[in-house]
């Protein structure tokens, strides 16, 4: 059994990997997984009463992180709706394209801090459609944005799935994972930046000659100031939520997901425009969250827990301590990993 659950998890990842070449969506592929996984376990183990209570188990844990990360997409949603980014883009002002390097990346480390990684990249590169026109600039700046985003977001356990993930299970808590991240990621965006600012040191900013807008959807700076600070009140506060109440943080999220629902209803209750009115409304935000995200992550954990309940990770992980036997070497080589595979079931 355990050779034929390792022999499908390895071609469902290689599956994962191969996503663009294959033409394949990753979350097919995790599905897939979780599905022959779980059905090999229950016919082979011996005993499906055991394999139903693990699969029980399994799926509770996964819900959490699963939840959490609806509640943040959806209020990520909520903010970009109101144009609430625009709070922090619009005072990014320099003609210099080394200072204005800096400032987008340290801009990007923190904001990734409090969102996910990946919405700060893509708000960060939209910003930097309308300030360079240039291409190559608006690469350099691209890379930077990645760096910086994956940096920021490692320091926090609300900036990055994966990190969620550990706080999520219980294996780091949130002042030891910022008083012990912080610098290293602090340094993993400052070498880059330096190295990068040196190249376009004299450089000025090309602005393009048009500005990009959202036709219909302006929404007023009060309604921008507010919902972008409430956004990121709710994400700040679910870490505080959890050490005062000792509740999953799914659950902080939620009630703060709550929170922010009733004050966007009774914020937009006089508008007339009904379409305006959907627009900005928490509903229609959920239905801009990247679903097929949040099923990928539901089919890779379920795949990956049959491999714990196996004690094939286990059993990994003892190889790993015979053979490699230093911690911070196997960290390491992990760490490497990950810049080939996903990061998400590699953690």
């Amino acid at each position: 059994m355990s050779t034929a659950l390792v022999s499908i998890f390895a071609m469902a990842y290689a599956a994962i990997a191969l996503e663009h070449p294959l033409k394949v969506n990753k979350s097919a592929s995790a599905l897939l997984a979780a599905g022959l996984l779980w059905t090999i376990y229950a016919l082979a183990g011996g005993d499906f009463h055991v394999a139903v209570h693990n699969l029980h188990e399994s799926l509770a844990e996964t819900a959490q992180i699963v939840f959490f990360l609806m509640g943040a997409m959806t209020i990520v949603e909520v903010v970009d709706a109101h144009n609430g980014f625009y709070v922090i883009t619009s005072r990014i002002k320099t003609t210099s394209l080394s200072s204005l390097l800096w400032l987008v990346g340290f801009v990007a480390f923190f904001l990734s801090s409090i969102l996910d990684n990946l919405t700060t990249t893509i708000v960060m590169i939209s910003l930097m459609k309308k300030l360079l026109d240039r291409h190559e600039d608006r690469l350099f700046f691209a890379g930077i944005i990645v760096i910086a985003a994956n940096a920021g977001g490692a320091w926090t356990p609300i900036g990055d799935v994966t990190t969620t993930m550990l706080w999520i299970g219980g294996q780091i808590t949130t002042l030891s994972i910022m008083k012990g991240v912080l610098l290293p990621s602090l340094a993993c965006l400052i070498v880059p930046l330096a190295l990068t600012s040196v190249v376009l040191r004299g450089r000025e900013v090309v602005s393009p000659t048009f500005v990009e807008r959202r036709a219909g959807y302006d929404t007023t700076p009060f309604e921008q100031n507010f919902m972008f600070f409430m956004g990121v009140g709710t994400l700040v506060a679910v870490p505080i939520f959890k050490s005062i109440t000792h509740l999953p943080p799914f659950m902080g999220i939620l009630f703060g997901l709550g929170i922010l629902w009733l004050v966007g209803e009774l914020l937009h209750r006089n508008k007339e425009d009904d379409e305006f009115k959907e627009h900005l409304s928490l509903v229609s935000a959920l239905r801009r969250i990247d679903m097929s995200c949040i099923v990928f992550f539901i089919g890779i954990l379920l795949a990956v827990a049959t491999l714990e309940h196996t004690h094939i990770l286990s059993n990994l992980a003892a190889w790993l301590t015979r053979s490699v036997g230093r911690e911070d070497i196997i960290v390491a080589l992990i760490g490497l990993a990950s810049a080939v595979v996903d990061n998400v079931p590699l953690v």
